[in-house]
């Protein structure tokens, strides 16, 4: 387990395969009338809850200060409430796994946006993977998610938004992370944080009782909740560890989760376009992943 904790690639491929699991859970939570902002409400109050009740059982500490507020304040909104909002009002359109794709267009975000804060240098090989990479996304895009039901353009739109979403708060969190602050308790406080937004949006976006729909499906929100919490453990990990472009390649592993989830267990199916639109991002992937290593050697 220490060895785990300390190996990059050992936790983005737990963090990809917890990440995936949400999507079909997203998806049958739809089903069973749950509001988005109540799903994501769940999520992060109960990843939350439960980092927070581990790191004081194991002596962790939990201050506060400014520099804290403003972090988990601005990491709760672009990380979490943002686009899992997006993410689980759009799955019923798109279905599960070409928003699965999505997430594979953030690393090409997040050295976009790296490239542009200058935390990376520009290269040739590196430029031109974004470029690839972008491609793929519009030849994704195109398809408008199922080939049996093509989705509106608002809907497409609201995917495309969820990979920027993640870029933004994957560059943030290492350009302001709190010094002195272990990965448990920055989970803890981001996903707290989330949930009092989401708690507002589920109030203000549905009449009656938004939460009512939850009693129909406790065993879907118990394994929510246990998928949710580990996997933001390991997220913040690999935040340290490997850094944010590193961190932005889960997708990849949420992405295969959320296309094999989708075609065999769910009845959905895609257009070859589709297909070679994540080829054409996982090309575009590579090119920029060898651009990083060349610069680091």
């Amino acid at each position: 387990m220490k060895a785990l904790w300390n190996s990059a690639i050992g936790l983005l491929l737990v963090n990809g395969t917890l990440l995936g699991l949400t999507l079909p859970f997203g998806k049958m939570a739809a089903a069973a009338g749950v509001p988005p902002a109540v799903w994501a409400f769940v999520i992060s109050c109960g990843a939350g809850a439960v980092l927070l009740s581990a790191l004081l059982m194991h002596g962790g500490g939990f201050r506060l200060n400014q520099h804290r507020l403003r972090y988990f304040t601005i990491v709760a909104a672009v990380s979490y409430a943002i686009p899992n909002l997006l993410l689980f009002a759009a799955i019923p359109h798109l279905g599960v796994g070409f928003s699965g794709i999505m997430f594979t267009i953030s690393p090409l975000f997040t050295l976009a946006f790296s490239l542009m804060l200058r935390l990376q240098r520009p290269n040739l090989l590196g430029t031109a993977g974004i470029g690839v990479g972008f491609l793929g996304a519009l030849l994704v895009a195109l398809t408008r998610g199922e080939a049996s039901q093509p989705a509106e353009p608002i809907w497409v739109a609201a995917g495309l938004l969820i990979p920027v979403s993640l870029a933004i708060g994957n560059v943030y969190r290492t350009l302001d992370w709190p010094e002195g602050s272990g990965p448990i308790q920055l989970a803890a406080g981001s996903h707290l944080s989330a949930a009092v937004m989401l708690l507002v949006a589920a109030m203000a976006g549905t009449g009656g009782a938004p939460f009512a729909p939850l009693v129909q499906v406790p065993w879907l929100v118990v394994a929510q909740v246990i998928v949710s919490s580990a996997m933001f453990a390991v997220f913040f990990r690999l935040q340290a560890v490997g850094g944010p472009v590193y961190l932005s390649q889960i997708g990849y592993v949420a992405a295969a989760i959320g296309l094999v989830s989708g075609m065999f267990f769910l009845g959905e199916s895609y257009r070859p376009e589709t297909w070679l639109g994540a080829v054409l991002i996982s090309i575009g992937l590579v090119m920029t992943t060898r651009a990083q290593l060349r610069q680091a050697a």
